[in-house]
């Protein structure tokens, strides 16, 4: 079955690394991610470690990643996994060997599967955080960054979505911290021309200046 049709069930989805667009079910107590044949994500870059990283449930439904002493760390949110397991939610970015990129979808974002947007324009599978435009899937998937930008300006409904706004649903732990001008200008850059590889000839991203952007789908 098709991961889009499981529902309460995390995954893994990879956005950059030789395995970019894939996605992994954890559907069992523990998910074992490095280079050797007997893990259960085969990941197959070098500076990967042959048993580099776990994903466990935990007694009370979460779930934690633990760095197995891998010589090139394992990385959640831009923070390195030592000692102790870190506790991952929905929409973290991880990190392996800082080569291969996945993105943690947490249960209760499987739920349930709802399609966005007219079927020639932008859609957006939130079940599977899969992207499609015209029909055809954007690959490799969106960052984790990008992707709660695009459903933030797709969520307003054609309004205009304020860079406070922006920051509170894309960056939430570092909000306090502030973050730049020149880092939102950035992600929206990145997020169009993503959206530009697959249709060049619509700007789906509007910026009304002095205000902030909208989303103008097809």
């Amino acid at each position: 079955m098709d991961v889009s049709e499981q529902p309460n069930i995390p995954m893994l989805v990879a956005y950059e690394g030789k395995l970019a667009g894939q996605r992994w079910l954890i559907e069992g107590e523990s998910l074992l991610i490095g280079r050797s044949p007997d893990c259960d994500i085969i990941l197959p870059e070098r500076p990967v470690s042959r048993h580099h990283a776990r994903i466990e449930r935990r007694p009370d439904g979460q779930y934690t990643i633990r760095d197995l002493g891998s010589k090139n760390g394992t990385y959640v949110n831009g923070e390195e996994v030592r000692d102790e397991p870190r506790v991952l939610h929905d929409g973290d970015e991880i990190q392996i060997a800082l080569c291969v990129k996945l993105g943690f979808v947490g249960a209760d974002a499987t739920l349930p599967l709802v399609v966005e947007g007219p079927s020639r324009g932008l859609r957006v599978d939130r079940a599977s955080r899969r992207v499609f435009i015209g029909g055809q899937e954007l690959t490799p998937p969106l960052s984790p960054a990008q992707y709660r930008l695009l459903t933030t300006l797709l969520d307003a409904g054609g309004r205009v979505v304020t860079r406070e706004e922006i920051v509170a649903a894309v960056w939430p732990e570092e909000a306090k911290a502030g973050i730049t001008e020149q880092a939102i200008d950035a992600l929206v850059r990145r997020l169009r021309e993503r959206l530009a590889s697959l249709d060049p000839d619509h700007n789906y991203i509007v910026t009304v200046r002095g205000h902030g952007f909208r989303l103008e789908n097809r």
